[in-house]
This record gives C-alpha cells, structure tokens and sequence, in this order.
C-alpha cells in the first residue's frame, strides 16, 4: 500500500482533479441542454467521452477517448521518480503518444459538437486553450442551440428512436397454412454503447403461385428484410413457409428456400451442365438418385433456356445467360421460397424481360417469388403483388404498403412504381417525405381489413 501512496505525484493529482472537475462541470451542462437522460456520464473519467461521443454519433472516437482519457489520468498522476531512467523515458515516450492521440481526438469530437449547435470552426481555438471553458459556455448560454435537423454522420440517429406510428394487430392474427407468413416484429442491432433498430412492424401474407415485388428506396430495408425472412439473419419475428417455421426449423427449411444475389458467384472455368450439377450435389438430398439429380439438371436448364448452350464455358457466356445460371443453380433444387437481389442489374430491357418472364414461369408452378428490382416500371404487369418499405421518421424500416400493384397505385395516388419510392424517400433524398403518412395510413388500413375478415 505504501509503494502504491508513493507512486502519486499528489500535487500533479489534485491539478488533475480540478481539470476534471471543470470538464465535468462543462459537459454537465451540455448534456442538459441536450437533454441526455445519462448525465451522470459527465462525472466518471472515460464515460464522459462515451456520453458525448453517443450523441455525436462518433462512438468508435468515443471509445478510443475513453480509454486514452484513464491512461492520461494514470501517466499525469504517476511518480516516475520511483522508477529506474530506463523506465522513466518509457513512461514518458507513453504518455507523450497516449495524449497527444487523445488531443486529435478530442479535437474531431470538437468538430461535431461545434456543428450540432452551428458554431463556427474558429470556436476550435477556444476549445484548444480551454476545453472546460468552451463547453460551459455552450451548455450556458441561451444564444447557442442545437440546431435542429442536421445530420452529424452518414447514419446519424439511424433507427434509435421508431417513429411513434401505430402498427396493424399483427400479432393476433391467425397465419395461413400454405404460402409464406412474416410477422416481424423488430429486426435491431447494437453498435457499440447504441442499440438501432433496422426495421419494425412488418406483418404480410404471401400466397404460393405469387410473383411479388419488394420496393424501397435506399436505406429503407430491402436487404435486411430478404435476410429477415429467408433466416439467414434472423429477427425477432416469425416467419412460416407452408406451415413450416423457418427459424426453427432453419436446417431444414434453408434447403427449401433458393437465393440469387446481387452479384454472380459463380467459376468462369466450368461447363454451364458442370456448374448446375454441382450446384445439385451439393444442395440436394445425398439419397436422392443420381438419375432423379440429373433429371432436375435437365429440366432446369430446359425452362431456364440453357440447354443448347450447357457444354459452353460460364467465361464466355453474355450478361443475361450468366443471371439465367445464376437462377439455375438455385432453382435446381425446387426451392418453396425464392429470392432475387436485382436480377436484371446491368442487363438492357428485352433481356431483363426475358429473365422476368421465365420468373413469372416459375411463380406459376405454385411457387412464390420474391424480387428487389430499381427498373420495375418496365415489368410491372408480370408482379402479382408490391411490397413497399419506407424509413420512417425515425430512420426505421416500415412497412407502408402491401397488395396488387394497381392497389398500390391507387393508395399512393402514382401512376408508376418510381413514383410511389419517391413519395416515401425522404426530401433531402429528392424524395416527398410522406413515409410516415403512408405508413400509418397503411396501418390503418391492414386492421380495417382483419376486421372485414373477423366479421
């Protein structure tokens, strides 16, 4: 206990204390003034730059402040007199690389916090000289307020706080027993010290034998969705495939559910019949009948349009062949459920056609198809159903519409699809800014209809 007392340069020590006191003080007030339900924070070496940084949005900064902020408390406080020189000009290389580290930070904190309350960058000075000071005045005074609606980061306030909007009585419903049922209720992350939500209340029924559209605009949700409902990242929801849960039963029913993505993963070396089979032994029973898996190869390739073709090299396929294999690889395997990220991306409209044609072929043998397309405009008549996501005012992904693509004209008052993504994006997007509307009105609507069901 002695050799630690004697470790302290308690002169250095109480100098420490009265700059946290200060510190403290300052960022005391401004939390106040922002109404940070954690001011505690603002008293404890470390948590005070996590409070801070979580309202900046800066968390990873934050946490890099937080633990350079105990170690420069440590080193300031620290006897190196005790130690050896070879010691001493170790502790002092250290402590020099642990606070200057901690001033660049504390400077790009500075930086936001200036552009949260509209300050200008020449208040940097001040804060250089005197941090305690910069943020008593701040937090003070009655002249600098947050300014309202700037976004700090790319993602800033994303999804920490859902809009207040009702949600149609998902959960009391009685799910189908044939088709896909999603009732997701809420779909979150943490990053760091912040917990975001990603998507809320999404409760549809799609019927098999469908062909349904998944639109949205940037950031509203799509992909998360896709990966909610075919299990690979699973929400608090449930999601039933003819009967069958998908998250519980997930080892089964990955087999019964095909997934194209965005981009081609497949070997340009390989034959196209090399590339399906494959495909086929890999994700087919290992008791089916090498004859039956050859058999499914066959009629993949003769509804997909690659039969003539399939002693040909992948590499040397054009665009369209390449989705078209893509599709096969899936399809091989008489998936309930299938998903297709964008699968006329770079494609011109006729082949993009021609790929959502076979699709259509594909729903009408009772199966349901679910696509994200940005072109959808130029095939819309080929969709049985619209699924529309919009990031509520919150930044949250909701659902705001689901029926036939002339219901969802008629709701949203477009005559396109590109018209109805537009008046749900937000207006720095170049969007409308109606999600919240719609999304409530949509809400209205879904239980208007349950109880038409009731009745």
């Amino acid at each position: 206990m002695e050799q630690f007392l004697g470790a302290i340069d308690w002169k250095q020590a109480l100098n420490v204390l009265i700059s946290w006191l200060l510190f403290s003080i300052g960022l005391w007030t401004v939390l106040g003034k922002l109404r940070w339900k954690k001011r505690w924070m603002a008293w404890v070496p470390g948590l005070r730059y996590i409070a801070l940084s979580e309202i900046l949005d800066m968390e990873r900064e934050g946490l890099v402040c937080a633990v350079l902020d105990i170690l420069a408390v440590a080193a300031s406080i620290l006897n190196v007199e005790i130690f050896s020189e070879r010691v001493q000009v170790a502790l002092a290389l250290i402590a020099l690389v642990v606070i200057v580290t901690l001033y660049v930070y504390r400077i790009r904190l500075c930086l936001r916090l200036l552009r949260l309350f509209g300050l200008r960058k020449r208040w940097l000075w001040l804060w250089i000289i005197c941090e305690w000071l910069t943020l008593l005045i701040i937090g003070t005074s009655k002249k600098i307020q947050p300014v309202t609606g700037v976004r700090l980061g790319e993602d800033w306030e994303a999804g920490t706080a859902p809009a207040d909007i009702p949600a149609a009585p998902a959960h009391h419903r009685q799910a189908p027993k044939t088709g896909l049922s999603v009732d997701l209720r809420c779909r979150k992350v943490r990053e760091l010290f912040k917990e975001r939500y990603l998507l809320k209340d999404i409760a549809l029924d799609i019927p098999n034998g469908s062909m349904v559209l998944l639109l949205g605009g940037s950031g509203a949700g799509k992909t998360t969705f896709v990966n909610a409902v075919i299990g690979y990242e699973q929400a608090d929801a449930t999601v039933l495939l003819n009967g069958m849960d998908v998250y519980k039963d997930y080892a089964q029913m990955k087999y019964r559910i095909g997934f194209v993505p965005q981009q081609n993963l497949i070997r340009g070396s390989d034959t196209v019949q090399h590339t399906v089979t494959d495909a086929a032994e890999m994700r087919l029973p290992a008791d089916l009948p090498r004859t039956r898996k050859n058999e499914k190869v066959r009629e993949v390739l003769d509804l997909l349009g690659l039969s003539s073709g399939a002693d040909g090299l992948v590499s040397k396929k054009s665009g369209g062949q390449l989705r078209r294999i893509s599709i096969a690889m899936e399809l091989v395997t008489d998936p309930e459920l299938f998903v297709l990220d964008e699968p006329d991306s770079g494609l011109d409209g006729v082949i993009a056609r021609e790929i959502f044609t076979k699709l259509r072929g594909i729903a009408d043998e009772g199966k349901i198809v679910l696509v994200i397309t940005h072109t959808p405009d130029r095939v819309i008549e080929l969709f049985d159903k619209v699924i529309v996501l919009a990031k509520d005012s919150g930044r949250v992904g909701r659902l705001a519409f689901y029926g036939s693509p002339a219901e969802a004209k008629a709701f949203f008052g477009k005559d396109s699809m590109e018209g109805i993504v537009m008046s749900v994006n937000r207006k720095e997007e170049g969007g409308e800014g109606l999600a919240d509307e719609y999304i409530e009105r949509y809400a209205r609507l879904a239980s208007e209809r349950e109880e038409d069901v009731k009745a």
